[in-house]
């Protein structure tokens, strides 16, 4: 992606080396607990907090210290220092493998991977699933708040140039015929004709963006098979490769990043403001000057 190597096969550890960056219930199970692996409950929204975590699992707060809350939009990615720091406090050394799952099934998730890779962290994967994926395979589980890390972590933030995008780099990919932005909401929230969640939005999508709502990646919470995401992806983008990806707050976007490299597309952006940032009103102080800056359409 952008030119870095994906390293999944080159760990000598006592967990092995990761498959890619996605793992099953049966690989997690059969090594949980190994020395040197993390796993980290990466929900949001309503399934923050639930209380039912996979035994051992440490919290990658999403909603909480691992966003910007000084950004005028939600889930900003922290500086390489904020982040350093906070994955330290969850014990995280550079050396660790890590596995994240959220309770939604592939959601979340994925965002907490793709900002591992975005400050330098390759030894990073999803649980195909998530936590419902492991419950239904009577897989253990623990009830309550997270037991505290053993210690804190060595592990230094090394931010990789072009993971993470602002407007104006979106609104340059654009106007560029070898990329397209692919936008992970839903239809309707593409086309104006549903609401935003978020009050004070405009309605519609950028001129230009694609709709690939992130479910179509999905089979019953499940990321589908490779050859079926080359082709949602060759249906949206067509012989297009490098791919731009937003949604509501930078959150499922990251579930379109997962699903194209899975697909064997390697030049990915995730816009990190997403149409939180891009739908503001012109009134809106974090927002354009006037339409013309961030201009919004409807329909198909």
């Amino acid at each position: 992606m952008n030119g870095e190597t994906q390293a999944y096969e080159d760990e000598d550890t006592a967990v092995g080396a990761l498959p890619g960056p996605l793992v099953s219930a049966d690989w997690l199970a059969a090594r949980l607990g190994a020395p040197g692996l993390r796993v980290f409950d990466a929900s949001v929204g309503a399934h923050r907090g639930s209380g039912t975590r996979i035994a051992g699992a440490g919290v990658f707060d999403i909603d909480g210290a691992l966003s910007d809350h000084t950004a005028p939009v939600p889930h900003t990615m922290p500086d390489a220092a904020r982040f350093t720091e906070e994955m330290r406090a969850l014990g995280l050394n550079g050396t660790d493998t890590v596995i994240v799952y959220d309770a939604a099934g592939i959601y979340s998730s994925a965002r907490a991977w793709w900002m591992l890779r975005a400050m330098g962290f390759d030894r990073a994967a999803v649980l195909d699933g998530g936590l419902p994926a492991w419950t239904a395979a009577g897989l253990p589980v623990t009830e309550g708040a997270p037991e505290p890390p053993a210690g804190r972590g060595d592990f230094t933030a090394r931010p990789r140039p072009g993971l993470l995008a602002g407007a104006g780099e979106v609104a340059r990919a654009l106007a560029d015929p070898d990329a397209v932005v692919l936008d992970a909401r839903t239809r309707g929230r593409f086309e104006g004709t549903e609401p935003e969640p978020r009050a004070g939005l405009r309605g519609g999508h950028m001129p230009g963006a694609v709709s690939l709502p992130f479910g179509r990646l999905q089979d019953e919470g499940r990321m589908r098979a490779p050859d079926e995401l080359r082709a949602a992806f060759a249906g949206a983008a067509g012989d297009r490769e490098r791919l731009y990806f937003s949604c509501g707050s930078g959150v499922t976007a990251c579930v379109l990043a997962l699903g194209a490299e899975l697909a064997g597309y390697r030049d990915l952006t995730v816009y990190d403001g997403s149409w939180s940032e891009w739908g503001l009103p012109p009134a809106d102080p974090a927002g354009p000057e006037h339409p013309a800056d961030r201009p919004v359409v409807t329909g198909p």
